[in-house]
């Protein structure tokens, strides 16, 4: 399956108030591909996803999905393409893992229209691919930090959107449930052809996981290609503003990035 949807951002400007946060950028998402946007705390990376799924009305430029101003299309319409796994979702207290699942199907529904046979169809094997059907009964409230984020995958996907973005979807998580969730989609990404894009605070993880890496730096793209592209050494002192020793990575074959403090400086 190739992703159909088409995701940009031409000359966009963005802020909070009279904040500006990011200012004049232009990017184009690969589509069917996992692109991770990475940078330091108020680097904009968050405030472009948000953007990015229309929860923040640019102050200049555009997003475009498929040729059009995201603004100017009905949310419903831009819910059935793009789905969003914001930072620290909450959950309504005491509901289910299946119910919490269901409502991903809300953008496909006509109001007080019933459930078809393919609405259950759809939530069963969002449940499936998360690995987490016999967690369907449930409640949200007893699941670990690991489950739980499958569960807001799993309704990111009874969305049956092409276009999936997370924020920090890995924060919080132990290392183990980092490799699963991360494990998790890139099986949506190869098997569906699912585009995703995430924000990422961990480089290794991202440039192991990722097609694409997206470096930013106040508010500015400063190198957007593969993780050899972009994770060298004078590209992570720029944006992190640290000394550090780049390797090979001996799992992915992919850069893998030491940060050195000041009493390692060689």
């Amino acid at each position: 399956m190739t992703a159909a949807h088409q995701l940009s951002a031409s000359a966009l400007t963005l802020g909070y108030g009279d904040r500006t946060i990011v200012d004049g950028l232009d990017v184009t998402i690969a589509p069917g591909a996992i692109t991770s946007i990475v940078g330091a705390n108020g680097c904009g990376k968050s405030t472009l996803l948000r953007a990015l799924a229309r929860l923040l009305t640019p102050a200049a430029g555009s997003v475009i999905l498929d040729g059009e101003s995201i603004q100017s299309r009905p949310t419903k319409e831009v819910a059935r393409v793009l789905g969003l796994l914001p930072q620290s979702p909450v959950a309504p207290e005491g509901i289910v893992v299946a119910d919490l699942v269901g409502r991903g199907r809300h953008p496909h529904q006509k109001t007080l229209a019933r459930w078809t046979q393919h609405d259950y169809d759809v939530v069963a094997d969002a449940l499936e691919a998360t690995g987490i059907a016999e967690l369907a009964e449930r409640s949200v409230d007893e699941l670990s930090g690991g489950q739980r984020q499958r569960v807001w995958i799993a309704m990111a996907l009874a969305q049956e959107t092409d276009i999936l973005l997370l924020d920090e979807p890995t924060t919080f998580l132990d290392v183990a449930h980092q490799v699963d969730v991360l494990d998790l989609l890139t099986d949506l990404c190869r098997e569906r052809g699912t585009t995703i894009v995430m924000v990422l605070h961990d480089l290794n993880l991202a440039a192991r996981y990722s097609d694409v890496l997206i470096a930013m730096k106040d508010g500015q793209i400063v190198a957007n290609g593969t993780s050899a592209e972009v994770l060298t050494s004078a590209t992570v002192e720029r944006v992190f503003g640290i000394a550090n020793h780049i390797t090979t990575d001996p799992v992915s074959g992919k850069p893998m990035v030491t940060p050195m403090g000041r009493h390692h400086v060689r």
